[in-house]
Formats: C-alpha cells, structure tokens, sequence
C-alpha cells in the first residue's frame, strides 16, 4: 500500500471520527431538553400581533396580546381590520376638530333602480353639480345651471335639511349661512338632484363644524343621509360612487359596491318635463304577486350577477321588472318601453327608466380611454343614442341626449377655507 493510499485512510477516519462526536454533542444537546414540551401547532404559526386598547374602569389603557386564529382576518373582513387598525394606536390623534368659514363640495348625479333594484340599486353618475356653503349675516341661497329657477330657496331646500342634520349630529346649533349652487344635474328628472343636495350639505355641514363621523363598521354619513332619503339607491352611491347595492340590516343602513365592467358608457334621454318622485310612486300597487316578488328577486341577482362576472349579454335581462317600470310606463311615460326597445335593438347592453323617471337611460360597450381618440364603430353609444332620440320623436317627447359615465368617486370637497393643507402635508387639489 502507498504512503498516498495511507493518508486518505487516515483522512477518512478523522472525518467519520469528527461526525460521531459531532452526533454525539445534538444528542445530548437535545437530551437536556427532553423534558420540555412539544411545539405545539401554534408555535410553528405566530399570527400576527393585536394590541387592543382596552379601557379600565380607572381609566387606564390596558395593551393586550391577542394571538388565536381568530385574529386571522379575510380579504373581505375590512370593517374588523379597520377595527383593529385603530386599536393598534397607543394614543388616538386628535380630530381636526377646526370649524371652517367656507367649503364647496362636489356631488355627482345617480341612476336608481337600474330595473329590479327598486329603492336599493344604484349607479354614480359623471356628471356632478358643486355646492359652496359659506358663514355669513343673512340666509341666502342662490343658484345657477340646470333647474336653478325650480329650486326651493327656502329651508325646506335639502341642501339646508342634510346642513341642519351634519350640526345636530355635531351637536352644535346651525349658524346663519349663504349656499350658492351650480347644478349640473338636471332637476326633477330621475337623476338624483335631491339626494345630491341631501349628502352636498352634510358634508359641507361637517366640514363647518369642525366635525368627523365614523365610516368603518357604521357609516354614520349613511344613515343620515338614507334616514331623509328614506333609502339608499341614490344616496349611497353620491356618496361612495361605483354601482352600489345598499339595504337595511335591521340595525342600520349598509350598502356594498358591485363591480362595474369596462368600457360601460351611460347613455340617457332627459325629457323636457319635470317628473315628480310622488306622482311616479303614486302609481304603484300597494302589493305585489307572489309570481312578480319572484320574477323581481331573479332579475336583480341575475342583474348583480351580470356586473360581477362582465356578462353584458345577460344585462338586458336583468334590468327586466314588474314592480314599478310597467305602471310608470303605462300611466305616465308612454314612450318608456318602445324607447328602451329601440335602445336595444341599436346595440345597447340594457335600458331601464332612471329612478322614478323621465329619464330613460341605456347602458352601452367598447368604450377604451377617451372615447374621442378611439373610432366610433368599435362603440354602439352614437346608435344607440340616435335610436333613442328617434323613439322621443315618434311619441312626440322634446328632450337632450346625453352620454357619460359611470364614476367610480363620490361627493367631495374641493375646497375650503381654512385649508386642510398644512405643514408638510398636502392633500388633493391643494385643500
């Protein structure tokens, strides 16, 4: 055997040797913790820390480690992750609790109903009226834009309710103030104007008085504005935007946001004529069938359900009702049906009556960024719109044409004095 043969043996067996004795020291290692016990499951997963401010008797704020699965929380579990986001805080930060002088809120217009939805369905509109509240001397409201001449200029003006109510929610009596409004919502047409004055002047009422509300796990806004509304189709989505479907719970209003495809296009006929909300409800049945309770139940999940999965094909569909849109089309809007036909058969995804009226509106496809750098032949809403009118004419309706959005943003401020804007910190369009 070579002497090179002998030191690889030999390096070998230093190495098996090193390994035992290194087999040797983990055994015994773990030998001393024998009698420790097991991990268990929980200590293979730490979930993540809770603090929760829990408030003594004395008054002192107790920090607790809260570690269970049941402080795992969903993707959907927003309210309870809001919950807890705020109890993480070892000191709540004051509010701003600053009264302004002066504040203009900007609220978009709302499509209700959308068929089935009666009084719980509704779509944000891009098309937006500004309300300015500002503290002065004398009461005075003054307006501008569409229905200007219509508005009450008096107290019962809901842009004043919805103020009154964001002070007795503050608890602060309601100051002498000036409203100027520029509407760009036509009035009275089944576009939402009085929910966009109900949830304009509680916003600017808050602003005024120096005062916040709760969202997360209440939506406070909400029930103050769905309690003078006396429903949420409308007032839901000026104040969140988007399609929203709101109800109430039996504790509170809550409402959730419906996806909205891409590229929808809102198309509508305005008729000249003001359409009372009390008259279009006056006309409906004080009870409904079994037979229509269920064909109204399948047309509105099937309507939500549409939204949710893109299926514009299966919008016209569920836009279908026998709650409210045969009466109102048989006893006051004649040109109803044959104008959403017409819609229709130009391209149109769906069409229904907007709220409780005259305005019919048609939801349209193919739109991709600006609609004016993009060829008309991959939209339907010029056919649409043209259908449309010719319907208006045949039953002898005068009215404007309108095509826009649905917007995702609802009502805010767009300024005020003074600003919120200060220090280092400098909020949207320099509030």
């Amino acid at each position: 055997m070579t002497n090179e043969s002998n030191k690889l043996i030999y390096t070998a067996l230093g190495a098996a040797a090193a390994g035992a004795a290194l087999a040797i020291a983990i055994l015994k290692f773990t030998g001393d913790d024998k009698d420790k016990k097991e991990p268990s499951q929980s200590r293979l997963y730490n979930p993540p820390l809770v603090f929760m401010n829990d408030v003594s008797e004395s008054g002192d704020v107790n920090l607790s480690r809260q570690v269970s699965e049941a402080s795992l929380l969903m993707p959907h579990n927003h309210e309870e992750k809001m919950r807890r986001r705020v109890a993480t805080r070892y000191s709540i930060e004051e509010e701003n609790n600053t009264p302004r002088n002066l504040v203009t809120v900007r609220v978009p217009a709302t499509s209700a109903n959308v068929g089935p939805g009666y009084d719980c369905l509704g779509i944000a509109v891009d098309l937006w009226s500004e309300v300015t509240v500002q503290r002065s001397d004398t009461f005075e409201i003054t307006a501008e834009g569409e229905g200007a001449d219509d508005m009450p200029r008096d107290e019962s003006n809901y842009l004043v309710v919805g103020c009154r109510a964001a002070f007795e929610t503050a608890g602060k009596p309601l100051p002498t103030l000036k409203y100027h409004v520029v509407s760009r919502i036509p009035y009275a047409r089944g576009l939402g104007s009085s929910s966009a004055a109900i949830v304009a002047g509680i916003v600017a009422g808050l602003v005024l008085a120096g005062h916040r509300l709760p969202c997360w796990g209440s939506e406070a806004l909400l029930q103050i504005a769905a309690g003078i509304e006396g429903h949420p189709d409308n007032v839901a989505p000026v104040i969140y935007g988007g399609i929203q479907l709101g109800i109430h719970n039996g504790t509170r209003w809550a409402t959730e946001r419906v996806p909205c495809p891409s590229g929808i296009q809102m198309v509508m006929f305005i008729p000249d004529f003001v359409g009372k909300t009390s008259d279009a409800r006056g006309v409906l049945q004080n009870s409904i069938t079994r037979e229509e309770a269920a064909f109204n139940i399948g047309r509105a999940s099937w309507l939500v359900h549409a939204f949710c999965t893109n299926n514009l094909d299966n919008l016209k569909w569920g836009v279908q009702d026998r709650m409210h849109q045969p009466q109102r089309g048989a006893k006051l809007y004649k040109y109803l049906y044959p104008m959403m036909a017409a819609a229709e058969a130009a391209g149109a995804c769906c069409a229904y009556l907007s709220g409780a009226g005259p305005t019919v509106m048609a939801l349209t496809s193919g739109a991709s960024g600006d609609i004016f750098a993009q060829r008309e032949k991959e939209r339907t809403d010029i056919h649409v719109a043209r259908a449309m009118m010719k319907a208006a004419k045949d039953h002898g309706i005068e009215g404007k044409l309108l095509v826009t959005n649905v917007v995702t943003e609802g009502a805010r401020v767009v300024k005020v004095m003074p600003p919120f804007s200060t220090g280092g910190i400098t909020y949207r369009d320099n509030i």
